[in-house]
């Protein structure tokens, strides 16, 4: 063997064991967090002349506007300037899809909260309370303001949507056993830790540079073109990172930002427009409540046979996202089971409250549910441990068992469920603790603990084909260093981390060579919002491809200037190895550089193989599934309904993980704010549709105190079927549906009062008050039983 090739084998053995991918990073940004140092759009230091906006709210829920008396406002201190929808330049309409939501009301009001002017003022302060000495002289109209209110009026912002899959009515006729009920279930206000913000500056030749806090820079520039009267090219739209989203900065960051830039464009000068966080959440939209109806055929061993069940959403006033939502919820239906024969309608019901909007699950989590409350409900009428009916309904292995196609017809072959439920049934000691759970409770009259498992199978993509795609630029600088710019927003999930590390591991450097630069509307157009949990799986694929445009060049050109094969080439460690011989990255790029080589590359990606039929509802929504389970043990006082979670084992699929540091903080985040709208989270409107829970003194998110002493969050050992970035799998979403587990286990816990043979009638958010009314129901159906 010569020399040569014993040095080739070498560097074969050097690069063969070398990634940047899959290790455990720390967020790009956790340093400028943690020294207070990272810039969010309220940071930015303002321009001279900078102007503050504030919006005038409806102080009625559904009411003709017959006139404004704003001469108080326009002479109020500091202020500059009063607008209402007559001087917006353009179209009067941030709608993302049906154009029914004005940005300013004109002449109709639908809900407490709905903008009706913007006042502009030299501060902040000044701006809104100016913004209170409007005086509105309105003729009040008759309010809806419950989904179940909206069905009895037919009121629905879409026409309803119906799925249904073999013959439901004949299987329920010929089950063995039927269960009858209903089900409500709240929504959830995001509560990001940054508000709603946007800050405009005009530029020359009628040009608006806006910098806002969104989920979606695209919408935001089409809306603000739109409402200017401009054409996109117009309008440019910069988001560094936010303080958080969960898809209320999706759509409804539109608001804010048009507002800022009309105010902007008609004064000529910069206009920030932040929102306090009583008006955040008085006038923003949040995640959707359900209310369910449902009738469940099943035969002994607990196997569903049929499923029946109708559920309205409160839309709010407009459509904004709902379509979507209830797409999603109809999908996410049957979570991990197989279901044969089953009719479902989803209606979004028209009410004059806020327009709900996206929320981390986006309608999958309000669809999961509903069957996990049936499986619950089942498990105890045949007095079965409710993991054993969970199993028996679970999707096939494979296509012999005839159980692997979903109501919408796609095809689950990634199918792990089995596996991994049973990987945590055994590493949380389930079988054990659950007869240890019912020792106590048999002894202990005033405390009882609960404890429950549920599993999640969540299909990642988004509900328009369209949107599953994305762009990306790659530049590398003559000192070999590496600048990142691609379609996706950082909302602190760590997308920015995840596409550095791909970007890093294609081009053999390290995480330090390489930066990922705002978000820009003029440096990747036409991108879709960082939603449905596709971020990392989009632009990590587009900057992957972009990378690799480069570094295939780089190869082209050193096998040419070393005169060796390409295939003898190869990247890692800041080092080109070339047939042997070692280059520094760095140099390699001089010397590209130097013969002209092009240095930088776009990229672009678009999901495969999905397609969808809107007016069938069915097709392959989905480019794979992600998978988890979650066990829960609580322990709840039965004379005050207060309970605790004292134990949370959960077990997450995120593939071949990018980032294992990262996507655990995810799960581990999604758990708890998944068990805060399970639990915690009320929002409540009075009677005449006011918003009463608007602050956190009025609207409880968990805290650390709620935090369970024992939280064991793991990642399945897996690797993504589909061809997904590094073959990893999205973790966005789907953990959200793990602490399901923290509802059925205060579920089981208020059974066990009634020996655990009466459902207890419990709907979410399962307050202390929600608790101690189903501790009630149970006593009193249990003592009309005996």
């Amino acid at each position: 063997m010569n020399t040569q090739s014993e040095a080739f084998l070498q560097q074969q053995a050097a690069t063969a064991n070398w990634t940047e991918v899959g290790k455990q990073r720390p967020h790009e940004s956790a340093v400028l967090h943690v020294l207070g140092e990272a810039t969010y759009t309220d940071d930015i230091p303002e321009i001279q002349g900078t102007l503050h906006a504030a919006l005038g709210l409806s102080h009625k829920a559904h009411a003709r506007v017959h006139g404004m008396d704003l001469k108080e406002v326009k002479a109020s201190i500091g202020v500059v300037a009063v607008y209402t929808a007559k001087d917006i330049p353009g179209t009067n309409d941030c709608g993302p899809i049906i154009h029914d939501d004005p940005i300013l009301a004109d002449g109709l009001v639908q809900y407490v909260g709905q903008p009706l002017f913007v006042v502009i003022a030299d501060t902040h302060d000044n701006a809104r309370r100016a913004a209170r000495l409007a005086k509105v002289d309105y003729e009040e109209l008759p309010a809806i303001l419950t989904p179940q209110d909206a069905r009895k009026a037919q009121s629905f912002v879409l026409p309803p949507m119906h799925l249904a899959r073999g013959n439901c009515r004949q299987a329920l006729e010929r089950a063995p056993h039927k269960v009858k009920g209903e089900l409500y279930v709240g929504g959830q206000e995001q509560f990001y830790l940054e508000g709603q913000i946007s800050y405009a500056i005009p530029k020359e030749d009628r040009g608006m540079l806006v910098y806002c806090s969104t989920q979606h820079p695209s919408e935001m520039q089409h809306v603000v073109a739109h409402a200017l009267g401009l054409h996109s090219h117009h309008v440019v739209v910069e988001c560094r990172r936010m303080g958080g989203g969960f898809g209320g900065k999706e759509s409804q960051s539109a608001l804010w930002a048009s507002a800022a830039a009309i105010s902007a464009a008609l004064l000529k000068r910069p206009v920030k427009l932040r929102a306090d966080r009583d008006d955040d959440m008085m006038v923003t939209g949040k995640r959707h409540c359900f209310y369910y109806e449902y009738e469940v055929g099943y035969d002994d061993e607990g196997r569903i046979v049929a499923a029946k069940v109708e559920m309205v959403s409160r839309a709010g006033y407009s459509a904004d996202l709902s379509g979507p939502v209830a797409t999603r919820a109809v999908c996410h239906f049957d979570n991990a089971y197989y279901l044969s024969d089953v009719d479902i309608v989803a209606m979004c019901g028209k009410t004059n409250t806020q327009s709900n909007t996206a929320f981390r699950g986006f309608g999958g989590p309000q669809g999961a549910i509903a069957i996990e409350y049936v499986i619950d409900e089942i498990a105890r009428n045949l007095g079965k441990d409710q993991l054993d009916v969970r199993k028996v309904n679970f999707y096939g292995r494979n296509d012999a068992e005839g159980r692997n196609v979903t109501q919408y017809g796609q095809k689950v072959v990634d199918n792990v469920i089995h596996e991994l439920v049973a990987e945590l049934e055994t590493t949380s000691a389930y079988r054990q603790r659950r007869e240890e759970v019912r020792a106590f409770n048999a002894a202990s009259p005033v405390l009882k603990k609960g404890l429950a498992i549920t599993p999640v199978k969540f299909g990642i993509a988004f509900n328009l084909t369209h949107l599953n795609q994305a762009g990306a630029l790659v530049h590398v600088y003559v000192d070999g260093s590496v600048l990142v710019n691609h379609g996706g927003t950082e909302m602190g999930q760590g997308i920015n981390t995840k596409v550095a590390q791909v970007v890093a591991h294609e081009l053999g450097l390290d995480l330090s060579q390489v930066r990922v630069s705002a978000t820009d509307t003029s440096k990747v157009a036409n991108t879709s919002a960082t939603a449905a949990s596709t971020g990392a799986d989009l632009n990590g694929k587009a900057a992957q491809d972009a990378a690799r445009q480069i570094r295939d060049r780089l190869t082209a050109f050193a096998a040419q200037t070393f005169g060796v094969d390409a295939s003898t080439i190869s990247f890692a460690d800041n080092k080109v190895y070339i047939d042997g011989n070692v280059e520094a990255f760095e140099s390699l790029v001089r010397k590209a550089y130097n013969a002209r080589v092009q240095l930088w590359s776009d990229g672009f990606y678009a999901t495969p193989g999905l397609h969808w039929d809107a007016a069938n509802m069915s097709g392959n929504p989905f480019f794979y599934f992600a998978y988890g389970a979650a066990v829960s043990e609580v322990v709840v006082d039965t004379l005050t309904g207060e309970w605790k979670l004292l134990r949370a084992d959960a077990l997450y699929d995120a593939g071949k993980s990018l980032n294992p540091a990262i996507d655990i903080g995810q799960v581990e985040g999604a758990f708890i704010q998944g068990m805060g709208w399970l639990t915690t989270e009320e929002l409540w409107w009075n009677k005449a549709g006011k918003l009463m829970t608007h602050a956190p003194s009025t609207y409880k998110i968990p805290g650390i105190s709620d935090c369970p002493e024992h939280f064991d969050v793991r990642l399945f050992n897996n690797r993504n079927v589909s061809d997904s970035i590094h073959r990893s799998k999205a973790v966005g979403e789907p953990p959200l549906l793990l602490p399901f587990s923290v509802f059925f286990a205060i579920r089981d816990a208020v059974a066990s009062v009634g020996d655990y043979k009466v459902n207890p009638p419990l709907n979410a958010p399962a307050t202390s008050e929600a608790i101690l009314n189903a501790v009630e129901a149970v006593q009193a159906a249990q003592a009309v039983g005996a």
